[in-house]
């Protein structure tokens, strides 16, 4: 997802997104540790995600909290 899309939600659907993200990167753990997944950027990728979202979540909290 990239950081124009993140922008445009809302910080409640943010939330949830992030959420989701992280259940979806625990499932792909655990099924790597029963049975090795052959595209280990998948993992990379949905970390990088989640810290993006993080981000820019922090930032809109920061901005709203300014006025």
């Amino acid at each position: 997802m990239k950081s124009k899309e993140i922008r445009e939600l809302s910080i409640n659907d943010l939330r949830e997104r992030i959420e989701t993200e992280k259940t979806n990167l625990l499932r792909t753990r655990m099924n790597h540790a029963i049975s090795p997944v052959e595209d280990l950027s998948q993992i990379k990728k949905a970390k990088s995600n989640i810290a993006r979202m993080l981000t820019i979540l922090s930032e809109m909290e920061n901005k709203q909290d300014k006025k």
